[in-house]
């Protein structure tokens, strides 16, 4: 019988908070798994076996009969090709993801059909960004009888702590050319260009914020029915974004690629604190409402980005785990509601949300 959870990645940075969080609520049932033996057993340890280990290389083919006492995967690293979810699908386990790669995201809401045939359900776009901002936007949505634009806008702390392939995923697509949507159509655009000047509220203030490649933009587009969305970020400490866009608009964030340049720049940003561990998100939507135009704001800031994408990582698991959905693949949006998770989420962390808009 199928009764547990395992995390893959589950000792990594975001994976750990996750493998706490459910090991409260499912004490011995959660599985924390990875390449490293010694790291999944340190971390059942701490746990006093509320968590407990795996060794677990999903490089490698996965035989299916280890899924047979997994209810759930919640896989914390990136992927290459979708093989290990198409095994996870067939054989009736269900899957949440916190990638945030459009072009792997891409392939797995290819596997509607073998989730439906094998009841078993995925959920994509779980996490901060995308996840929470698909949330927001799709609050937004519903306060609008018509909607236009979306624009999500994202300040990162630079001194959060955060997992190393976060920090080389954000350097990689510093120098990426990537989809948005457009009036219904795709078009292609530069990452850090484009920028917009958004109010993160008195505490923030005004900041540059640019183009980049979440996959939440091009998602929204198809979830939510939206013409136009667009996702951009700043970070914290306004110089650093200021020194990112000007090496983008000279045309040299192609030293990136450099491995020993890409090396160097991953260990600084792990290892030096260039600004707070803040985290601000802002949802513009424009539209039309009771025959009028009509805009509506959300807005949520809080402190540790990671520790929140593994608290919606939680949330969602634990949803999916009590609930019963139609088998199909989803993003997050599709299953759950903000109210629902932000319920949650303050039972163990703080926040503030608004929601705007400018009709009595």
């Amino acid at each position: 019988m199928k009764t547990e959870i395992l995390v893959v990645g589950g000792y990594g940075h975001v994976g750990k908070v996750i493998c706490l969080k459910l090991g409260d609520i499912f004490p011995g049932k959660v599985v924390a798994a990875g390449r490293s033996q010694q790291r999944a057993k340190q971390l059942s340890q701490e746990t006093a076996g509320k968590v407990k280990a795996l060794r677990l290389d999903i490089q490698k083919a996965v035989d299916p009969d280890l899924l047979s006492r997994f209810k759930l995967v919640i896989m914390c690293l990136d992927q290459v090709n979708p093989a290990f979810v198409h095994t996870c699908l067939q054989s009736g386990t269900h899957y949440i993801d916190i990638s945030a790669k459009y072009t792997f995201i891409n392939q797995v809401e290819q596997l509607g059909n073998i989730a439906r045939g094998h009841g078993a359900i995925a959920v994509l776009s779980v996490g901060l960004a995308p996840g929470i901002t698909n949330l927001l936007a799709s609050r937004a949505v519903q306060c609008l009888e018509q909607t236009e634009a979306i624009e999500i806008s994202i300040m990162l702390g630079l001194g959060d702590r955060h997992g190393a392939a976060a920090i080389e995923w954000t350097i990689d697509q510093i120098n990426a050319s990537f989809e948005v949507v457009k009036e219904g159509q795709k078009q292609i655009v530069a990452s850090f260009t484009d920028a917009r000047t958004i109010n993160f509220g008195l505490e923030i203030g005004a900041r540059q914020v640019y183009r980049f490649p979440f996959s939440d933009q091009l998602t929204l587009a198809r979830t939510l029915n939206v013409p136009n969305v667009a996702t951009r970020l700043c970070f914290d400490s306004a110089a650093v974004t200021t020194i990112v866009a000007k090496l983008r608009a000279w045309g040299i964030t192609h030293v990136f690629r450099n491995h020993w340049v890409r090396r160097a720049a991953v260990r600084a940003f792990h290892k030096l604190r260039f600004g707070e561990d803040k985290f601000a998100i802002k949802i513009d939507a424009w539209g039309r409402r009771r025959g009028k135009d009509a805009t509506i704001q959300c807005m949520l800031q809080g402190r540790n980005q990671s520790e929140m994408t593994a608290l919606a990582a939680a949330f969602t698991a634990d949803t999916v785990c009590r609930s019963e959905f139609i088998p199909g693949v989803y993003h997050l949006e599709q299953l759950v509601e903000l109210s629902s998770m932000e319920i949650w989420l303050r039972q163990f962390t703080y926040f503030d949300l608004q929601i705007e808009d400018d009709l009595d």
